[in-house]
């Protein structure tokens, strides 16, 4: 459960950090860093701890 959990916050988080934008329609770079980090932890969790294929 606890890694559903997991999964579901880092989705969000990658979510909105790969999706924000500013008043003027640019990107921050910040926000796609740890957008794309959250992504990557959020696929990793997914993949090894709950449907076990690596």
């Amino acid at each position: 459960m606890l890694d559903w959990l997991f999964v579901l916050i880092t989705g969000v988080v990658a979510w909105h950090g790969l999706t924000f934008r500013t008043e003027d329609g640019e990107t921050e770079i910040g926000h796609l860093l740890f957008g794309a980090i959250a992504l990557l932890f959020c696929v990793r969790v997914f993949l090894v701890d709950i449907l076990e294929l690596i």
